[in-house]
């Protein structure tokens, strides 16, 4: 936090609106943003010693485009080591003993806490879903190339995604909404729309909602009271959501993923491996190790092999509003246990899907579990529209 630049952002946004202007939409909204993502005249420390020291020189693409929308960037939010799996020192707002989950550490524990209302993430596996899901917040990943990644640290050009967290659906759109668009520092961003997020979000499904759920190829993974719990939502929802089975091709989403993303790592982090080894992490080491072996041919056939899985999928939303299928593995786990395993959201990174985490259950022992809904790609008005339906019919469910 640079307290001055705070301050002094603070003082200009009332000075604007003295003089009547309106300003944006996010007029005065502090915003958290993690540490991989570069903020004019602050830190981009990326959680490694091996950056830090370094000042940005220049805002991110989505933070000028934040700036413009009124909101402002009040600091920087903790990060795990160059955005993969060794933790950083933030801990779980719900239980301090207990991880909030990476990569996107700092961004989720920032809104829990009440420290800020919105904050932005990035995703690569499920570095803003998983988050989300144990530090009880909601969680938004939009479909990818929708917010562009210029100024952002890079670690799979071909899988990273930018993502939000909020208290509630509607705040999670109005940010999402001011970042999405076209920005020549991203080419994935060339043909992304800029829909209005909000007032989709805000309109009543024309029907009642369709929903499909699934326990997905990984279902035995999953603790025995996130089980219980999700199955009790689902029983509770009705006649109004269907039991689907995934096609079979989604089970080898993980490794698909995972060749991608080693390989990217380490052509993206070849530097770091090279001159500065003894101050990885020993898991970071190896990935880029295992990452270095990857061939080409596979290398391909991961990427190609998206779209198989997704032209498979993809005509369940002819049905179904969303599918819905837990968010993480569990609870929290113990800070001593690292940040979590991403199982949950693999399959829907892998395929640049919006999937979005909505804090409605909770684990044997208190803790938050997310539901995970996910849209169809390109479709992320449905989906927050979806998101906010179920999350305003749960509060009046518990009288809230």
């Amino acid at each position: 936090l640079d307290r001055a630049q705070a301050l002094a952002a603070a003082r200009a946004i009332d000075d604007a609106i003295a003089r009547g202007d309106a300003g944006g939409p996010l007029l005065g909204v502090p915003v958290a943003v993690k540490d991989i993502i570069d903020v004019r005249g602050m830190p981009t420390g990326d959680g490694t010693v091996l950056h830090a020291g370094r000042i940005a020189s220049d805002d991110a693409a989505l933070v000028r485009a934040m700036r413009r929308a009124g909101a402002w960037p009040i600091g920087k939010a903790v990060t795990t080591e160059l955005a993969t799996y060794a933790p950083g020192r933030t801990r779980n707002p719900r239980a301090l003993a207990h991880t909030p989950g990476g990569s996107s550490s700092g961004s989720a524990a920032a809104v829990a806490c009440g420290m800020v209302p919105l904050a932005i993430g990035t995703q690569t596996n499920g570095s803003v879903i998983r988050p989300a899901s144990f530090c009880g917040v909601v969680g938004y990943k939009p479909s990818f190339g929708r917010i562009a990644r210029g100024g952002v640290l890079r670690q799979s050009p071909v899988l990273d995604q930018i993502g939000v967290f909020a208290r509630n659906v509607d705040d999670a759109a109005a940010l999402a909404e001011a970042l999405f668009g076209p920005d020549p520092s991203d080419p994935a961003t060339a043909q992304a729309p800029t829909p209005p997020l909000s007032a989709i979000a805000a309109t009543q499904p024309p029907t009642r909602l369709r929903m499909a759920w699934s326990r997905t190829p990984w279902w035995d993974r999953v603790a025995p009271d996130a089980q219980a719990a999700f199955e009790r939502w689902v029983d509770e929802f009705g006649d109004g959501i269907e039991a689907i089975d995934l096609p079979a091709d989604a089970q080898h989403a993980i490794g698909w993923l995972r060749t991608i993303m080693e390989a990217d790592i380490a052509a993206s982090y070849e530097r770091e491996y090279d001159t500065g080894r003894a101050q990885l992490s020993e898991s970071l080491q190896r990935q880029i190790e295992r990452g270095r072996t990857v061939t080409a041919v596979d290398y391909r056939k991961a990427i190609e092999n998206r779209g198989r899985v997704a032209a498979a999928i993809d005509p369940l939303f002819e049905r179904f509003d969303a599918i819905a299928c837990p968010a993480t593995l569990g609870t929290a786990p113990p800070a001593s246990e690292g940040t979590g395993d991403p199982l949950m959201c693999t399959l829907w990174t892998y395929l640049g899907a919006p999937a979005i985490s909505l804090p409605l259950l909770a684990g044997a022992n208190g803790l938050p579990l997310g539901v995970q809904l996910v849209g169809r790609h390109g479709d992320d008005g449905r989906l927050l529209r979806t998101a906010r339906a179920l999350t305003r019919a749960a509060s009046h469910a518990s009288g809230a």
